[in-house]
């Protein structure tokens, strides 16, 4: 059971009490939350902790927090990533990932990510994360365009995509030149999906498909094969033009073997494999 928000708060605020070095930012354009989460920030200056609110003119979207521990005389990092929120109601009725890690590489860019926000320094060039504003549409396109190169190359190119929306123009056109190229698409978009499927010459290797059930699907994933090699990534960010320009996003990969097979088989083959609350977007 995922932790709310309550709850994390409390114990960030415990944490600063009992003398640890505790920091938050929390952000205030929440919709329908903002009374709240100001509430929870002076909670959090009072009990010690460090709050900061974040830059004026970006909504920061990304769900991430980093815990460092002396563990046996030396430092350990873990970090825990959320497709969406740590709400107390949200959590009961929304389908979400998350991903608890003490990756190394990943923990160290966690850290730059909080140095940025914090700070407001540029971040450095990260091997791991895909970071908006800056990196996640630039990375999301060139693994797309890599997607059509093996495939014009006579290799099978394979994307699978779930996210709520789909608009962001830069994004739909490379996935246009992908179909074009031999790559097969499919796309699973709760909401709105300004990209039309199965058009005759244009979109004929896309499918795009909506699935909507008892829980409302939350979870961003992106999927990205070349032969026997695998790519995925889990994200807080809708493909949005707002999500990769205008906020503060984050997309990580799952890279434990296990694990990826997991949402590959849950997730993503489940919402495919649909015949009784999807339904498909047509040409017309």
């Amino acid at each position: 059971m995922a932790m709310t928000q309550e709850q994390v708060v409390r114990a960030l605020a415990e944490a600063a009490e009992a003398g640890k070095s505790v920091t938050a930012l929390v952000e205030l354009k929440a919709r329908f939350d903002e009374e709240r989460n100001i509430r929870w920030a002076r909670d959090l200056e009072r009990a010690g902790a460090h709050v900061v609110y974040g830059f004026l003119e970006l909504k920061t979207h990304a769900k991430v927090s980093m815990i460092v521990r002396r563990e046996g005389g030396q430092y350990r990092t873990y970090c825990h990533f959320g497709t969406g929120n740590y709400h107390p109601t949200t959590t009961k009725f929304y389908t979400d990932f998350g991903l608890l890690t003490c990756h190394p590489g990943i923990s160290q860019e966690v850290n730059e990510v909080f140095i940025h926000l914090t700070s407001l320094t540029k971040p450095h060039k990260m091997v791991h994360l895909w970071l908006a504003p800056f990196e996640l549409q630039s990375q999301i396109i060139k693994a797309i365009k890599n997607e059509a190169r093996l495939a014009k190359s006579g290799k099978p190119g394979r994307i699978i995509v779930k996210v709520n929306a789909l608009v962001d123009e830069s994004v739909i056109r490379a996935l246009y030149a992908a179909s074009a190229d031999g790559v097969k698409i499919d796309l699973i978009v709760r909401g709105a999906c300004m990209l039309p499927a199965q058009v005759p010459g244009r979109t004929d290797n896309i499918r795009v498909r909506s699935v909507i059930g008892r829980f409302l699907e939350h979870s961003r994933v992106f999927y990205f094969r070349q032969g026997e090699v695998e790519d995925l990534y889990l994200s807080s960010a809708d493909w949005m033009n707002r999500n990769m320009l205008r906020r503060v996003e984050l997309a990580w990969p799952v890279e434990d073997a296990a694990l990826r097979q997991r949402v590959i088989d849950e997730c993503l083959v489940a919402y495919l494999h649909d015949n009784v609350d999807a339904w498909s977007l047509n040409a017309d």
